[in-house]
C-alpha cells in the first residue's frame, strides 16, 4: 500500500516514518506539510528546513500553503486533498502521527477517506511515555522549537529532547508534547542519510509562544 506521511518535522512524524519504513504492509511515497508564511505553523520550521529533512529521508515533500494558522475546516480539507492529488504521487493511505483517541482519527476520515485514501496511525492509542521512551531509543535526536508557555515554563524552550528533559517536565505535561505543551524538531534518525546540522542563535519570545531560532549550517539558512 503506497502511502504518504503527514511531516511537521517533528519527533513524533519521524517515528510515524520510521515505523512505516519496517512495515512490510507499506511503502512510504512521499512526505507532505502545510505552511504558512514559508514556515510550518507550532513548529516555526522554515520550509528550507523541511526541504532539507525530506532531502536525508530521500523521499519527495508535497508543500499545501495555508492561508491562515486556523483556516475553516472545508478550506482545510481542501488544501490537503487538492495538494495530494496534483502531487502526481500514487496515494493509496495517509499517515498521521495522532497518539490520543480524542476523535482526531474520526476528523481525520471524515476528509481522507471520501478521497478515497484510507487513513493509517501508526501511534494512536500508545502510552505516551513509551513512545518517548522509543523516539530516544531509536536515536532520534530533537530539538524543542516552540513552548507554549500557559502550558509549560519558557525556559524548556532550545532544550534538547532527552531523558533528563522528561524527567524535569512537570507532571502534568505530556512527555511527548501532545497537548501542545511543545514542539519540536528533528535533526537526525535513522531515516536520515547525514545529520542536519544547526546552531542555536536565540529565542524569540512572545506573549505566549516562545521559539528558538537557527541557523541550518548545510545551507546557511537562519531562523
Amino acid at each position: 500500500m503506497n502511502v504518504v506521511v503527514s511531516w511537521s518535522s517533528g519527533k513524533d512524524s519521524t517515528l510515524t516514518l520510521l515505523r512505516l519504513l519496517e512495515d512490510p504492509r507499506y511503502k512510504v511515497v512521499g512526505l507532505y506539510t502545510t505552511y504558512l508564511d514559508d514556515e510550518v505553523p507550532f513548529q516555526a520550521t522554515p520550509i528550507s528546513v523541511v526541504q532539507q529533512q525530506a532531502k536525508l529521508c530521500g523521499l519527495p515533500l508535497v508543500l499545501i500553503a495555508l492561508p491562515e494558522v486556523f483556516p475553516p475546516n472545508d478550506v482545510y480539507q481542501s488544501r490537503i486533498i487538492t495538494g495530494l492529488k496534483e502531487s502526481g504521487l500514487e496515494i493509496d493511505a495517509v499517515a498521521f502521527g495522532d497518539m490520543f483517541c480524542n476523535g482526531i482519527a474520526d476528523y481525520r476520515r471524515s476528509y481522507i477517506e471520501p478521497a478515497g485514501w484510507q487513513c493509517v496511525f501508526p501511534l494512536m492509542g500508545q502510552d505516551s511515555a513509551e513512545l518517548a521512551q522509543e523516539i530516544l531509543e531509536r536515536g532520534i535526536q530533537t530539538l524543542v522549537t516552540t513552548v507554549d508557555t500557559s502550558q509549560l515554563d519558557g525556559e524548556y524552550c532550545g532544550q534538547w529532547y532527552s531523558h533528563d528533559f522528561i524527567e524535569a517536565l512537570p507532571s502534568q505535561v505530556d512527555p511527548c508534547g501532545e497537548d501542545g505543551e511543545f514542539h519540536t524538531l528533528v535533526v537526525n534518525a535513522p531515516c536520515f542519510s547525514s545529520p542536519m546540522e544547526i546552531q542555536s542563535t536565540r529565542v524569540e519570545r512572545q506573549a505566549r509562544f516562545h521559539y528558538q531560532r537557527y541557523q541550518l549550517l548545510m545551507t546557511g539558512v537562519s531562523e
